[in-house]
């Protein structure tokens, strides 16, 4: 601890990100990102943004961005919000929306980040357990709080709620900000962007980087009603009012606009995701009811944790979490079909 650090820093315990090896070549089956490349027309529109205009600052209200997204959504630009990755985005929604006065509610095995803005803006963060089979119990979320933010899918369990159950928890918190945390919705779930018109206490937070590829752009988007999305312009602007820069904004706005290789590349990937699940299970693994890019599994026979260092010893990472309850899951994002052919050769020789 630095006697520099304000009491705040020396307070956090920030986030852990999945490893980005450099000692030697694997198989990276452990950040949830795509396995295939982005649209060929991200990488020509950005080529063309790489220009003197670089000299310029990029356009703080994203207006091209905003428009291209309201567009691909059905939605009034006044409805959405665009950010520098939904990482940015959430960290904006805990400032923005949430009672300090009441505890913030979201489940007890989800996104780690969540604990982390919580503490960073000094809320209260009541987790609300998921049940045995690791499933978002909506009614559970009726009782006094001061905004709720669930993922769907849930990571790193990555089971789906459906959106009749999204209404449920929409109706049971009208009076709070219900936020839903949508950035693996594209490998199998339907989005709630659709119920914004129906619910004004509805924010769906959704990202560029899994179903378009897009991970090392950090684009993300929020949609909800204009009251909230002027919310979260508000903090954006007390903040940095820069936050996606010109070649971001060029790469975004063509990876929209490529609907065909958008669906293409996800449907790759929930193909190869149902296969590996069913080769698994023969393998004796069991395997959550995934709508994501990535599986959930557990052996009766082999602790996770080996598992997981006998793997990495042949070249392969997935990731483990040493946290009660899913301290015997392994979270393993879906790669090319040779990349999963790989692993579940590895998992054999094991």
């Amino acid at each position: 601890m630095s006697k520099f650090w304000s009491p705040l820093a020396a307070s956090l315990v920030p986030y852990v990100p999945g490893e980005q090896p450099k000692d030697k070549t694997y198989i990276k089956l452990n950040t949830n990102e795509n396995p295939y490349p982005p649209s060929p027309k991200v990488i020509e529109a950005i080529a063309a943004a790489t220009n003197g205009d670089l000299r310029l600052y990029p356009d703080p209200t994203c207006e091209a961005l905003v428009k291209a997204t309201a567009d691909c959504y059905g939605l009034s630009p006044k409805q959405v919000f665009v950010g520098n990755g939904s990482d940015e985005i959430l960290a904006f929604t805990f400032a923005a929306f949430f009672n300090p006065e009441k505890p913030v509610l979201f489940p007890d095995i989800t996104y780690s980040f969540y604990k982390v803005y919580a503490k960073l803006y000094n809320l209260q963060a009541e987790l609300i357990p998921l049940d045995a089979g690791f499933n978002i119990r909506t009614e559970d979320y009726s009782r006094p709080n001061g905004g709720v933010i669930v993922p769907n899918p849930n990571a790193p369990t990555a089971q789906l709620l459906p959106l009749d159950a999204i209404r449920d928890l929409l109706s049971r918190n009208r009076d709070q900000v219900v936020v839903i945390d949508e950035a693996y919705i594209d490998f199998g779930g339907e989005s709630a962007v659709s119920l914004i018109d129906e619910y004004p206490n509805l924010l769906v937070v959704q990202t560029l980087s899994k179903s378009r590829s897009l991970a090392g752009l950090r684009v993300g988007f929020a949609f909800g009603s204009e009251e909230l999305i002027e919310g979260l312009n508000r903090i954006k602007n007390s903040f940095n009012s820069y936050t996606i820069d010109r070649l971001a904004l060029a790469g975004a706005v063509a990876a929209l606009q490529d609907e065909e290789y958008f669906r293409e590349t996800t449907d790759k990937v929930i193909r190869t995701r149902e296969r590996v699940i069913s080769e698994l299970k023969e393998l004796g693994f069991k395997a959550t009811d995934s709508k994501a890019n990535f599986v959930f599994i557990s052996h009766p026979e082999k602790p996770a944790k080996q598992l997981f260092g006998q793997l990495r010893e042949k070249g392969v990472l997935v990731r483990y979490f040493e946290q009660p309850r899913i301290d015997e899951y392994l979270r393993v994002s879906i790669g090319t079909d040779e990349e999963m052919d790989a692993f579940i050769q590895a998992l054999k020789e094991i």
